[in-house]
C-alpha cells in the first residue's frame, strides 16, 4: 500500500489461500477499503468447494500482467505461495488434474501408517521435494505422491528451474515489480530475528481469533458441504480449526476445564504450523539465486522497498 502512494501500480495476489471466497480473517484478506483504494487481483476467484492450481495462477497471472501492462501500469506480485512464484519465473510442466480415487487411496495409507511415514515414503521417490515439506504436510505430501502415481516422475522434476527470462516481470516474496528487459528482480523482505518473527506469528494469530476466525470457520462447517480434505480446509489455520471444532462437539458439556486446555493446544498447533509455512517460504527464497533481500525488522524497510522498486523498475 505504501508502494502504490508511491507508484501508478496493481497488485496480483501470489497467495494459494487469498483465492477462497469466505475465507477472509485467516487469509488475512487485504480489507475493503484497501481494495477500493488499490486495485488488487486473484483474490475471492473461486468457492471453497473448487480448488485452484499453480498452472492456473500463472494463466491468470500473465494475463492480468499484460493487461496492467497495458494500462501503463505497473504490475506488482505480492505473496509467500512459492511454488506460484516459482512456476510463474521458471516455468511448470503441465501437472495432472487431481484424482479423486487417488488421493483416496493415499489418504487411507496416511491414516493407518502417518503422514511421517508418508513422508518418508516421498524422501525415497522425491528427495527434492520431501526436503522442503515438514513431515506433517499432509496437503502437499499428499500432492507430491499423487503427481508421482499418476506421471511416473517426482514433482520436482516437473516444476521448471530458476532461470533467466526475457519477460519483464519480477517476482518477489513481499513484492514483485515489473522491470527491465531480460531481469527477474526478486525483492525478498527476510527478517533479521527469528524470534521476532515468531512472537509476530503469534500475535498475528491472536489478532484473527478476536476478529472471529472461529466464527468464520463455524459458517464454513455449517455449509455442509466442505470436509477437512478439502486444500481450502487444509490451509494453515483452518485445518486446525476445523478439528478445533470436531473436538468441541465431541467434548460436548465435560466441563470448561477440557474445553480450555485444548483451546490452548488448537492455538498451539496453528502458531507451530504457520511458522513452519515461514520456515518453508524462507527455504524457498534463499533457493532464488539474485534475490535482494531487505531486512523486514528494519525501521526503514518501506522505504528501502520503495527505493528498490523504483530503481528495478526504472521508474525513479
Amino acid at each position: 500500500m505504501a508502494l502504490a502512494q508511491r507508484f501508478d501500480l496493481e497488485i496480483i495476489s501470489v497467495d494459494s489461500a487469498l483465492v477462497y471466497r469466505g475465507m477472509d480473517i485467516g487469509t488475512a484478506k487485504p480489507s475493503t477499503a484497501e481494495r477500493l483504494a488499490v486495485p488488487h487481483h486473484l483474490i475471492d476467484l473461486i468457492d471453497p468447494l473448487e480448488s485452484y492450481s499453480a498452472a492456473r495462477f500463472v494463466n491468470d497471472a500473465q494475463q492480468l500482467i499484460a493487461q496492467i501492462r497495458s494500462r501503463g501500469r505497473l504490475p506488482l506480485l505480492v505473496g509467500g505461495t512459492m511454488l506460484y512464484a516459482r512456476a510463474l519465473q521458471g516455468g511448470l510442466d503441465e501437472l495432472p488434474a487431481a484424482d479423486p480415487q487417488v488421493r483416496a487411496r493415499i489418504d487411507a495409507q496416511a491414516a493407518t501408517l502417518g503422514w511421517p511415514a508418508m513422508h518418508a515414503r516421498l524422501a525415497q521417490i522425491d528427495a527434492p521435494t520431501a526436503a522442503r515439506l515438514e513431515p506433517g504436510d499432509s496437503q502437499r505430501i499428499q500432492r507430491a505422491l499423487e503427481i508421482f502415481e499418476l506421471t511416473g516422475k517426482p514433482m520436482s522434476t516437473l516444476i521448471g528451474r530458476w532461470r533467466e527470462s526475457d519477460a519483464p516481470i519480477s517476482v518477489t516474496q513481499g513484492v514483485v515489480a515489473q522491470a527491465k528487459a531480460s531481469q527477474w528482480p526478486v525483492i525478498a523482505l527476510e527478517p533479521s530475528n527469528r524470534s521476532v518473527l515468531h512472537a509476530r506469528i503469534e500475535q498475528r494469530f491472536d489478532d484473527m481469533l478476536r476478529a472471529g476466525f472461529l466464527d468464520e470457520v463455524r459458517g464454513l462447517r455449517a455449509r455442509g458441504d466442505l470436509n477437512v480434505s478439502l486444500p481450502s480446509m487444509r490451509c494453515v489455520g483452518y485445518r486446525q480449526a476445523w478439528q478445533f471444532l470436531d473436538e468441541l462437539e465431541s467434548l460436548g458439556a465435560k466441563g470448561p476445564g477440557p474445553l480450555a486446555s485444548r483451546r490452548q493446544r488448537f492455538i498451539d498447533e496453528a502458531v507451530a504450523a504457520t511458522r513452519q509455512l515461514a520456515k518453508r517460504q524462507l527455504t524457498w527464497l534463499r533457493s532464488m539465486p539474485d534475490r535482494q533481500v531487505i531486512d523486514c525488522l528494519a525501521r526503514d524497510a518501506t522505504e528501502q522497498v520503495i527505493s528498490k522498486v523504483a530503481q528495478l523498475s526504472g521508474r525513479a
